[in-house]
């Protein structure tokens, strides 16, 4: 497993931001889990680790998803595990079929956890479309589980990194302002903002970052200057109200203001127009299916 998971700040931090050129070199490095890090205090690891070893097939990997990696989890906030499985080849070539994805959802002190992974085969068919949030997934630094397989789907991430990824990012940041728009609740709203940053940063540097306070910290002329008091409300309490926080006219401005810096990132990324990784996902799945999830290159 790998370790040195940094703990999450309780705030964010405005105005610390580099200059970044327009137009970078992308590094894979930035892809890879710091290593040697530590879950934050609110998440029990020895609890959820012990949960992915009592699941009916092998777990490529296992990470922590949501508000926790996002950077603004509340008190009562939703352990959300996400990852993938390796089906067992009868269940693949028999007449039973096994189960492509596979929820479990249960509580434990008081907090409501699940774990939903999906089959490996699904699941690099879904890095190849552009999905947003199994890269998200897979480059998790909240690291509950992790194999060789693992390892390798992240050396091969910016393989599959497209700048055709910004229409992910768009589509579910349009998702959830129509929902703050509806119910005047700040959890979408800061969603709405998370993913517009995430969607900017992947376009300019070809890293994938889903803490909100990263992004603030990195991007301080496009972030809004209220988000650290949005954060600190959403910590004490999980289904808060934006009203009071923010009006609901700048944050639509500042939203949409963003939906264009994104479009202009995107439109001067670096990235490429399609994956390149084909291939190599095709030799892994095959290897895997063949040898096991520890086997490598």
């Amino acid at each position: 497993m790998y370790g040195d998971i940094t703990p999450f700040s309780a705030g964010i931090t405005l105005g610390l931001g580099t200059a970044v050129p327009a137009r970078p070199r992308l590094a894979a490095s930035v892809f890879r889990p710091a290593p040697g890090s530590r879950m934050p205090l609110e998440i029990d690891a020895a609890h959820l680790s012990a949960v992915v070893a009592a699941q009916p097939d092998p777990l490529v990997f296992a990470t922590v998803s949501g508000a926790h990696l996002y950077g603004f989890p509340s008190r009562d906030s939703d352990i959300d595990l996400r990852g993938a499985h390796l089906l067992p080849l009868a269940d693949l070539v028999g007449l039973r079929e096994g189960e492509q994805t596979r929820a479990r959802i249960w509580e434990a002190d008081g907090i409501e956890n699940d774990l939903v992974t999906h089959d490996l085969g699904k699941f690099v068919r879904l890095l190849l479309r552009r999905n947003g949030y199994v890269l998200e997934q897979l480059l998790s630094p909240l690291v509950v589980h992790t194999t060789a397989v693992h390892a390798e789907l992240v050396d091969l991430a910016p393989a599959v990194t497209t700048r055709h990824h910004a229409h992910h990012y768009a589509g579910f940041a349009r998702t959830q302002t129509r929902l703050y728009t509806r119910t005047g609740e700040l959890k979408p709203l800061l969603y709405t903002f998370r993913v517009l940053l995430t969607g900017i940063h992947l376009m300019r540097t070809g890293a994938v970052v889903a803490d909100l306070g990263e992004l603030a910290g990195t991007w301080p002329a496009e972030a809004p200057p209220y988000l650290g008091t949005l954060v600190a409300a959403k910590r004490e309490a999980e289904h808060a109200g934006a009203a009071g926080l923010v009006d609901a006219d700048t944050a639509h401005a500042d939203i949409e203001r963003l939906h264009a810096v994104l479009e202009s990132a995107r439109d001067a990324s670096a990235l490429p127009d399609r994956p390149s990784a084909y291939d190599a996902l095709h030799d892994l799945l095959v290897r895997a299916r063949l040898h096991g999830l520890d086997s490598g290159r």
